[in-house]
């Protein structure tokens, strides 16, 4: 039998970036090892799979790269949720408080119902507020949240304490900045 795949090992630490003092996680070495990939989705997956999981919800854009593989391993639907201005139709819209003012997030009225039961995915857990405001778009509709997963936590930042109530997943943690 081999030994588990350490993805915590396909996560490039770049110190300074995009100011000095952050330690940017990157994930794109993750993302150009194929078998990292499938083993992150899979991971993901296997958390959820008896969940009865209906829709795959996140927010643009490196939230997209891991939500759409998701959602078709769970046989179910993606929705992508946006910035303002950039979804065509009819729209469901959440503003959110950020540190120094505030921002907001759009998904279409149709993406999901009432009764849904929707994962929502990112890259990254920091300060949660992204998700938070996705699982507010999602439940302002009905639908009941099953989870929030993540690739990466920062655990040292407030984000887990903010989705309080909401099932969890990270896959790689960071105790700290370094």
């Amino acid at each position: 039998m081999t030994a588990p795949l350490d993805l915590k090992a396909c996560i490039r630490n770049i110190p300074d970036f995009p100011k000095p003092g952050i330690m940017f996680r990157d994930i794109t070495p993750l993302l150009g090892n194929p078998a990292a990939f499938r083993e992150t989705i899979r991971r993901m997956a296997d958390h959820y799979r008896d969940e009865g999981v209906t829709s795959v919800a996140a927010a643009e854009a490196r939230g997209f790269i891991f939500a759409a593989p998701l959602a078709l391993e769970l046989n179910a639907a993606f929705v992508p949720v946006r910035k303002p201005g950039k979804l065509p139709f009819d729209r469901h819209a959440f503003e959110y408080e950020l540190e120094y003012g505030t921002d907001a997030l759009e998904m279409h009225t149709d993406a999901v119902k009432a009764g849904d039961r929707v994962l929502l995915v990112d890259d990254l857990l920091a300060t949660g507020g992204t998700m938070q405001a996705c699982a507010r778009l999602a439940e302002q509709c009905g639908a009941h949240v099953v989870g929030c997963a993540f690739v990466v936590e920062l655990t040292f930042l407030p984000g887990r304490r903010k989705l309080a109530g909401y099932d969890v997943l990270s896959l790689i943690q960071y105790a700290d900045e370094t």
